[in-house]
């Protein structure tokens, strides 16, 4: 059954640590050159993937004992809220291949592609897999991010440079940053108490 208060948790979680990704500013890009539809379209799948992934990686942790998961997803939470904080903008933008053409299907490719390569492994995709498993609810968690995931993207696409300029990067990291010690600080008193 799909749990809104999971699904809200999850969306504001994954929301706030893939604002400052470098994601939302190669689908800026791409929605500057292109039709911005057929580029969210590209994004978007690429994003659902990535969701499937991490949910599938997250359930496989429920079958572990509890209190086990309970703590490393506390200690990989403390490690996402690390990176957060101790992330430097070292101000370089990765070159995007464009495709030559406007067609739908090149435009969306190459979206697809791009965020397929970009976002693997990433912290959000992590953090995806730990909600997975802390909260044992994958349909939840999954809309959740996906949910995040396509609203970035859109943002980025539609408005990024809008967004930035009323509210600071910074800021958003460190709200981010700080949800996440919230959550690790939930895990290790459920590893505790058990």
């Amino acid at each position: 059954m799909l749990s809104l208060t999971i699904t809200t948790i999850t969306f504001g979680v994954v929301f706030l640590a893939e604002l400052p990704d470098k994601t939302a500013l190669a689908g800026l890009m791409l929605g500057t050159r292109y039709r911005a539809s057929y580029v969210f379209a590209g994004v978007a799948a690429a994003f659902a993937v990535h969701v499937a992934l991490a949910v599938a990686a997250g359930s496989v942790l429920t079958l572990l004992p509890h209190r086990l998961v309970q703590a490393f997803v506390g200690v990989l939470f403390l490690a996402g809220a690390a990176v957060l904080l101790l992330k430097k903008d070292d101000g370089e933008e990765e070159e995007l291949k464009a495709p030559a053409d406007q067609s739908f299907w090149k435009v969306s490719g190459a979206g697809f592609m791009l965020i397929l390569v970009a976002e693997f492994g990433d912290l959000t995709q992590i953090m995806t897999a730990n909600l997975a498993a802390r909260y044992d609810d994958p349909l939840s968690v999954g809309l959740g991010a996906v949910l995040a995931l396509w609203a970035v993207a859109a943002l980025g696409i539609l408005g990024g440079r809008t967004l930035m300029k009323y509210v600071p990067l910074r800021l958003i990291t460190k709200v981010a940053a700080g949800l996440m010690l919230a959550l690790a600080g939930f895990s290790f008193y459920e590893a505790l108490v058990g």
